[in-house]
């Protein structure tokens, strides 16, 4: 292996280690705000459902469920202020409400919109700000790059029945009104009590506070529509419950934690960013930039997904593993075997991993193997690859030709009518006798004489000791042959 190829491995394996410890620290736990209380005689616990519902937000939830668990909390409060977000990351946070003792109820501040209002179905009670929306859960496509895209029309009545039968069983769990909540996710009909139109047909169900608070049914046995009150912050519906005097626990979400949603919601991003730089280095001399920036893109990209409770120390370990197993095949192993391979298995399988949930509790271990979670870690790493293979061809057709590459390379000829030349050849050899210092496949070492050089077989594996000659000399690349055929 050459010196230089020798410097540059070690340098992005050491680069690669020291990004990853600086950037993967131990669990980093949210923020507990307490609010003190005289002799209290309760706890509630507020987790906030605010932005967009995603994984990482799931981690966050699911946490504060488990420590409300843990200290026995007489209530949990939801207080969400969101425009939506993913159905599945929904129905993650519905599933890890639906079993629970403790009472749970959403303060709707001030909306509750799409998937909000999917998880506000799913908790005992409704709560809304003055001003409050709740409502309009149909289901939308979303491109890769975060843009709505239309859905064929046989997905999309598909996808719609499911989103409106996930809602109306989150309804029906906490005796809302099912219609209603389907009303949310489906236009064509039309919902009423009685001869009152809530919500003509062609129209998504979206409830201010007023609408969703007032009365309906029949006068002697009136219900509120949905909302069990509107109240202005936090203290006023602890008031309202009757929990004035109870022990507040307010799980705030950490700036790195934020951080590490955004960097979940633009996973493709980062991953893609990551390979393709990687791959610049590999095509440049020496180690610099492109090898810094992928360096720091995928650490980037590992510790987002370790904040947000995806990726643990175990997928970090499987991915220094396997890069140093592919850059030992690169640079020290001739051809490409078993040991390259096991390197990319082991990349992959630490990139997927991470992208499959943990659980709170064990941070460090992923969720029980999922279909689901499995099937969109393939799916966001085949959409990397295939963006950074896109962009790896463009770059390697028009990147030696920008001006700020040019001066890397160099493109003046000369020409041996001048006197260059660009190694020592000897046709001489053609014919030469000699013995394989080290296996040949299909490159290593060769004995002729007292001379010891660099050669490389015809395409077939040469044992060690085994007699060969010289088949052509084509510069500085000798080519041998074995002597027994």
């Amino acid at each position: 292996m050459h010196n230089s190829a020798m410097k540059s491995c070690m340098k992005l394996f050491f680069s690669t280690l020291v990004m990853a410890v600086a950037l993967s620290p131990l669990p980093v736990y949210a923020v507990e705000s307490v609010t003190p209380a005289t002799n209290p005689p309760a706890t509630v616990y507020v987790i906030p459902i605010q932005g967009v519902i995603e994984r990482g937000l799931v981690y966050v939830v699911r946490r504060g469920i488990h420590q409300a668990i843990d200290q026995g909390a007489s209530r949990i409060i939801f207080d969400m202020d969101t425009p939506g977000g993913r159905v599945d990351s929904a129905e993650d946070i519905l599933q890890a409400t639906a079993g629970l003792d403790i009472p749970t109820c959403t303060f709707v501040n001030p909306n509750a919109i799409s998937a909000g209002a999917i998880i506000a179905m799913g908790t005992d009670a409704i709560y809304m700000a003055p001003h409050g929306r709740i409502g309009d859960a149909m289901p939308i496509a979303i491109s890769p790059w975060g843009a709505p895209q239309p859905m064929p029309e046989n997905l999309e009545e598909k996808t719609v029945s499911y989103v409106a039968s996930l809602i109306r069983s989150a309804a029906q769990r906490k005796n809302h009104d099912p219609q209603l909540a389907e009303k949310m996710v489906r236009r064509e009909t039309e919902y009423r009590i009685g001869d009152l139109v809530i919500a003509p047909s062609n129209q998504l169900l979206t409830l201010t506070s007023e609408e969703a608070e007032r009365l309906v049914g029949p006068k002697d046995n009136q219900r509120p529509l949905l909302s069990s009150g509107t109240v202005r912050d936090i203290p006023a519906l602890l008031k309202h419950l009757d929990l004035q005097d109870a022990r507040v626990v307010t799980i705030e979400i950490t700036p790195a934690e934020k951080m590490a949603r955004y960097i979940e919601m633009m996973s493709i991003l980062f991953l893609a960013g990551g390979l393709l730089a990687l791959y610049a280095e590999f095509k440049t001399p020496g180690f610099g930039v492109f090898g810094f920036t992928g360096i720091i893109l995928l650490a980037i990209w590992f510790w987002g997904h370790h904040i947000a409770g995806l990726a643990g120390l175990g997928e970090l370990v499987l991915f220094l593993t396997g890069a140093i197993l592919l850059g030992i095949e690169i640079f020290a192993i001739p051809g490409f075997g078993v040991t390259g391979i096991t390197g990319i298995t082991l990349i992959l399988i630490s990139i997927l991993s991470a992208m499959v949930p943990s659980q709170p509790s064990i941070p460090y271990l992923p969720a029980l193997p999922s279909t689901r979670y499995w099937q969109e870690a393939l799916n966001t790493l085949g959409i990397a690859i295939l963006t950074s293979g896109v962009l790896m061809f463009l770059l390697s057709r028009f990147l030696p030709y920008t001006p700020g590459f040019k001066h890397l390379s160099l493109d003046k000829t000369l020409p041996p009518s001048d006197g260059f030349t660009g190694a020592y050849t000897e046709p001489s050899m053609v014919g030469q006798h000699g013995v394989a210092d080290t296996p040949l496949q299909p490159g290593g070492f060769g004995s002729f004489g007292n001379r010891r050089l660099s050669v490389i077989s015809q395409g077939a594996f040469i044992e060690k000791g085994t007699a060969i000659e010289v088949a052509e000399v084509q510069g500085n690349r000798i080519v041998v042959h074995s002597v027994n055929g």
